[in-house]
């Protein structure tokens, strides 16, 4: 059973803060746009969801554990 049931904008948020992170770490003239990209989706990872009873701090690790998740499936296939 799942016991975490995040927003669907938060958990894109957190995949594309995800993804921004990861091309900052291949050298790219970008790196500004990039580096403004991720305060952006910072913001929006700061969501309301945390303001409620199940936005606990093992619900964070959960949200970025799942993001991860997601994008290390993308990778295999």
């Amino acid at each position: 059973m799942d016991c975490f049931r995040f927003p669907g904008d938060l958990i894109r948020a957190q995949q594309e803060w995800h993804d921004t992170y990861r091309a900052l770490a291949v050298p790219t003239p970008r790196r500004t746009l990039l580096r403004r990209r991720l305060l952006h989706l910072s913001v929006r990872i700061e969501h309301a969801f945390w303001l409620t009873p199940a936005g606990t701090p093992a619900a964070r690790v959960e949200l970025r554990r799942r993001a991860g998740a997601s994008w290390r499936a993308e990778g295999a296939g």
